[in-house]
């Protein structure tokens, strides 16, 4: 298990380790597949960000996110960050707000949300928008 915020900041690093590519800038979460789907990461500091692919990604540790290529896809889904979002039950209910993730570095898959007010399981998420992630009311 890994979290979010242990994510960001992490250096991306070729699979030739000639050195790093960049740094970690945040995850894009898929809320159908519950995963999550791109990795989102910046050359520099005022250079511009970059989407990869999830299966882009041969080895995530503590240290360093590895990729199989730098090679930005043609396109990449719209990003809504989960991190400090509000989050609201399909019934309207606010639910706190997002403190971090938990997912498998392996499979990518979503485990639970910790909130402001307790952890969410990750089979309740619905949907991530611009103003709110939606979670199943339980």
């Amino acid at each position: 298990m890994m979290l979010f915020t242990e994510v960001r900041g992490l250096p991306v690093v070729a699979p030739d380790g000639a050195g790093p590519l960049g740094t970690v800038t945040s995850l894009t979460v898929d809320a159908v597949t519950g995963s999550v789907s791109h990795v989102r990461w910046r050359g520099g500091r005022f250079g511009p960000e970059a989407a990869l692919p999830w299966d882009a990604v041969c080895a995530l540790g503590p240290g360093a996110l590895r990729v199989r290529s730098a090679a930005a896809p043609e396109s990449a889904p719209p990003h809504h960050d989960l991190l400090g979002r509000r989050i609201l039950t399909d019934t309207g209910t606010g639910r706190g707000t997002v403190l971090d993730v938990a997912f498998d570095p392996r499979t990518a898959r979503l485990l639970a949300l910790f909130t402001t007010r307790g952890e969410v399981p990750a089979d309740r998420l619905l949907g991530v928008g611009d103003y709110a992630l939606v979670v199943r009311a339980g």
